[in-house]
């Protein structure tokens, strides 16, 4: 069976064997289960890209979340109220109500998770987990504790397996399948459809990275049975693409390469001329934008230079996420078997040399900006030696913990204890999961008071 608009959907919860009643309700209820979670309002406290300033606002990795979300909405409707209008689809009043009704919603709760698994400091808390196995490499007592797969996984910590993990996870006193998300939303986050020992970025974008730890092979291939996703490896393990992660990962590309410009501007970092110059040559790429009346907008806000900023990246966000969907359907049967080798937003033309300036502006101006810097080194380090307290402590066998290790490991929350009895691979990850989710601050707190650089109370 290949894949279709009529089998790329389905009500059903992962970890929940009951067909719904309601089905138009399901998704709905995905954002809210998400939205209402303890891993989402953390990310509250989680760095995007700037430091979080007390005067100036900024995006955190919520705020940015909120947005991918308006803007997944957006390209859910569009598209979604095209596909209900396909010939094929003419007899199907199911699968027309949930193109028409439902698509947005599906879009709307995998954008609202896209970023759950992302630890502290953004991605140099992903490199300071992942430095610290790799620094084991050598010591062969350490190394012949896991399988190839799961050293892979350590060595390249990867935040969209974590966020499939966090949905799907029965944690200690938690329901079984985690949120009960429905294998509609779960398959809409899995960016990377693979295992870890099946990363290679020659094999295409859908393999540059991985979607799911060894631990959590169970729910991925609940998922893959789900719907007839195309295979792309059996040993190791690989998928193509579901097409509703495309609308995902455009609405995600949108806003981090448009909306870090405006923190930047905000910030001082870039002047307003040159931000505005640089959206300005996205704008001219669009047909549909009235260069004249945006002229006459941009005068009548000429005093408010922020204010100005954002209306010109309301702008080209509209523009892009027009163009997106516009690409989504020229390619619908490229994507529907999984062979669209792009992202959406790269495979935008007419937008490239506009894009690719602002990609390298932001690379050498924002991404390597002292702020960011400063806090990406910080955070590694605070990351790092976290790691290194909980897994040493957790990796010794009982009888050989001093009496710092047990008070360690009693720091752990009861969801994340392990029991002794547990591979060594089941402990790391353990770990990984209360590391990995705590925010800036909490970790910073944690790793000063292991240290002895502050005190409790005080």
């Amino acid at each position: 069976m290949e894949l279709s608009w009529k089998n790329c959907y389905s009500p059903r919860r992962f970890g929940d064997d009951r067909m719904p009643e309601d089905a138009r309700s399901v998704y709905e209820r995905d954002y809210d289960r998400i939205i209402f979670s303890s891993a989402f309002r953390r990310l509250q406290n989680k760095t995007q890209v700037f430091p979080l300033p007390e005067r100036v606002f900024v995006h955190n990795r919520l705020t940015h979340s909120l947005e991918v979300v308006s803007v997944g909405r957006s390209l859910g409707m569009i598209v979604g109220e095209k596909l209900a209008n396909l010939p094929t689809l003419k007899e199907d009043e199911k699968a027309r109500d949930f193109y028409r009704n439902q698509l947005k919603s599906v879009v709307s709760a995998a954008c609202l998770a896209h970023d759950l698994g992302n630890p502290a400091f953004g991605h140099s808390g992903e490199e300071a987990i992942s430095k610290y196995f790799l620094d084991r490499e050598h010591d062969k007592g350490f190394r012949a504790a896991f399988t190839a797969g799961e050293w892979e996984d350590l060595t390249h910590f990867e935040g969209n397996a974590n966020a499939l993990r966090l949905l799907s996870r029965q944690f200690k006193g938690r329901m079984k399948g985690g949120l009960q998300m429905t294998y509609t939303t779960l398959a809409s986050i899995l960016k990377y459809p693979c295992e870890s020992l099946a990363r290679d970025k020659k094999k295409g974008k859908h393999r540059s990275k991985y979607g799911f730890f060894q631990d959590d092979q169970e729910v991925f291939e609940a998922i893959v049975r789900e719907f007839p996703l195309a295979l792309d490896s059996e040993k190791p393990l690989a998928y193509r693409r579901h097409p509703f992660v495309y609308l995902v990962e455009a609405a995600d590309d949108i806003c981090y390469s448009i909306i870090d410009y405006e923190d930047a501007h905000r910030l001082g970092i870039l002047s307003f001329e040159e931000v505005k110059d640089d959206f300005m040559r996205v704008l001219e790429q669009d047909p549909n934008t009235d260069m004249t009346r945006l002229g006459r907008n941009l005068e009548n806000l000429r005093e408010d230079k922020n204010e100005s900023v954002a209306y010109l990246r309301a702008k080209v966000i509209n523009a892009l996420v027009q163009a997106c969907a516009d690409a989504f359907l020229a390619n619908q049967e490229v994507i529907l078997k999984g062979d669209f080798s792009t992202s959406l937003l790269d495979s935008l033309k007419p937008y490239q040399n506009a894009l690719k300036q602002i990609e390298k502006k932001s690379i050498g101006r924002i991404y390597n900006h002292d702020s960011v810097m400063k806090i990406e080194l910080a955070g590694f380090k605070i990351m790092s030696g976290l790691i290194e307290d909980f897994v040493e402590a957790a990796l010794l066998a009982k009888d050989d913990r001093q009496k710092r290790h047990q008070k360690v490991l009693a720091l752990i929350p009861n969801q994340f204890q392990f029991e002794e009895e547990d591979r060594p691979y089941e402990k790391v990850m353990c770990i990984l999961d209360f590391v990995s989710g705590m925010t800036d601050n909490y970790a910073l707190e944690l790793y000063r008071n292991l240290r002895g650089i502050s005190v409790p109370g005080i």
